[in-house]
């Protein structure tokens, strides 16, 4: 049930959606040099990976790192990196993944193929059986500011008390946050 409402709720976002999606793409184009998209390597459900994209927020030289890993991040973003990565525009390609069944729209975050700390966390308490979300319980109680330690505990508080109510109480939360601009470093 899960899957068929994620694939409803991402067809429906991606026909509401469609022109600002179209408006952040030219944008995007209009502002550096390289393409819209950026396809990044991540880690999905039993750590199978898959290609994840996103709006191009950084340079096409940036170093294929988690960002809190970059000496000073704020200096490889684009003209309008900062903008689409605080108001998570950047995010909206994901909507794809979900269509294809690589993602969910809570679930946790998918973590990028090096980040083998994350990786090995999550693979001990289980969340690797998770397919990785859009947004998830981690993310509306700090998004980039919480440890990776903390970040998997919640992830597995999230896999032991899952339901479409906590579902949908994440969703709106993450709304709330993403209005906020909270949670977010660069």
């Amino acid at each position: 049930m899960k899957r068929a409402i994620d694939f409803a709720l991402a067809l429906g976002a991606l026909a509401v959606l469609a022109l600002p999606i179209a408006l952040v793409a030219l944008a995007v184009r209009l502002t550096s040099r390289g393409p819209v998209l950026y396809w990044s390597d991540r880690v999905g459900r039993g750590n199978r990976i898959f290609r994840m994209p996103k709006f191009r927020s950084m340079r096409v030289d940036t170093p294929e790192v988690a960002t809190h890993l970059l000496a000073s991040p704020e200096q490889w973003l684009t003209p309008i990196g900062s903008f689409l990565r605080k108001s998570s525009l950047d995010e909206l390609p994901q909507l794809w993944s979900i269509l294809k069944g690589d993602m969910s729209i809570v679930g946790p975050r998918p973590a990028l193929f090096n980040q083998n700390d994350l990786v090995a966390l999550r693979t001990e308490h289980g969340v690797h059986e998770l397919r990785p979300g859009l947004t998830g319980w981690a993310q509306i109680h700090g998004r980039d500011e919480i440890p990776i330690p903390e970040k998997v505990q919640l992830d597995a508080y999230y896999l032991r008390h899952r339901t479409l109510a906590l579902d949908l109480r994440i969703m709106a939360l993450t709304f709330v946050k993403v209005v906020r601009r909270e949670g977010i470093t660069h």
